[in-house]
């Protein structure tokens, strides 16, 4: 039975929303933004910076959050990758979460503004995840970030670009990565899972919608090579990965391709932390005054604290 705080929140978060798979990436943006809230923790950080970075593929754009009282010692930089599907949200979306991460953790926070389907498919999202992060790796000092503790950082489809972004800096030859942080990750596009099956409707996130979200990036049902620069699921092996902290709701189509990530990494002695919350959903990290998830986040910020090198570890809240 479902707890009567997240019933409610469902309800609401589903009330005048058209299912997302009926309309066209415009469309859908359109109807995100229509239900955007105006952030209220604009004090949280020092600072935040928009920039504009060359990449191979033309310009890309960044925000820059500073936690007060850095300008001492070079601090973490995490490298974030907002959720939306590979189609939904941007820089605004996840403004709140970002700068809450940047105080919690005490680190300079990098959004990345990637480009989206479908107007741009696999893998351009991946390739700017990958220059962004090489920018920083190059950037730290400047930003006054630690490049020996840059970490890589997104919730669902960002997620996705977190843990790729590992991959392909494993595969082509850096920059090193200290840490990556896999909140409800999309890892893989098979949709036969228990947890696809238990939770196909009723839960925000739908498996219809995962069919639409990764038809509108792939370009239909093929995964291009290499699959697991797209599918980091599919890699032969996840030796030599950076330690990863993964973050899986019960309540959630993706729910079981999260947990065998980690399994994934944890087989080939990747250091690990796994949180699952069996009773909530996909999405609920990111909604600010969601009771469940300000308990979430406080143990999601000790958790990336203590992974990075050199940490002194910090026990999670309860």
């Amino acid at each position: 039975m479902l707890d009567m705080e997240v019933s409610g929140l469902l309800q609401v978060l589903d009330q005048g929303f058209p299912p997302v798979h009926l309309m066209t990436g415009a469309q859908a943006r359109a109807a995100v933004a229509a239900r955007r809230v105006p952030v209220d923790n604009l004090d949280d950080v020092q600072a935040a910076e928009d920039r504009v970075i060359d990449t191979e593929d033309g310009p890309l754009r960044v925000r820059i959050y500073h936690p007060h009282g850095d300008g001492g010692e070079p601090l973490p930089v995490i490298v974030f990758f907002h959720g939306g599907g590979f189609v939904l949200c941007d820089l605004e979306s996840h403004d709140g979460f970002c700068r809450r991460m940047s105080k919690h953790t005490r680190a300079v926070v990098v959004s990345v503004d990637y480009r989206l389907a479908p107007e741009h498919r696999a893998p351009a999202a991946a390739r700017d995840a990958y220059a962004a992060v090489r920018w920083a790796a190059r950037h730290a000092a400047e930003l006054g970030g630690d490049p020996n503790r840059i970490v890589t950082a997104g919730d669902s489809a960002g997620g996705n670009l977190a843990a790729v972004v590992c991959l392909m800096a494993r595969d082509l030859g850096g920059p090193p990565i200290a840490a990556q942080v896999l909140v409800y990750p999309v890892i893989e596009p098979s949709f036969d899972s228990d947890s696809y099956r238990r939770y196909a409707t009723g839960y925000f996130n739908t498996r219809d919608a995962m069919r639409w979200y990764w038809r509108q990036y792939l370009g239909g049902d093929t995964v291009p090579e290499p699959a697991h620069h797209v599918a980091p699921l599919r890699a032969a092996d996840h030796a030599g990965l950076p330690p990863a902290v993964v973050v899986t709701a019960g309540l959630d189509p993706l729910c079981d391709e999260g947990r065998d990530y980690a399994a994934a990494l944890a087989r080939c002695g990747v250091p690990l932390v796994h949180r699952h919350y069996p009773g909530l959903f996909h999405g609920f990290l990111t909604i600010a005054a969601f009771g469940p998830a300000v308990c979430a986040r406080d143990i999601l910020w000790a958790d990336i604290t203590s992974i990075l090198p050199g940490a002194t570890p910090r026990k999670a809240p309860a």
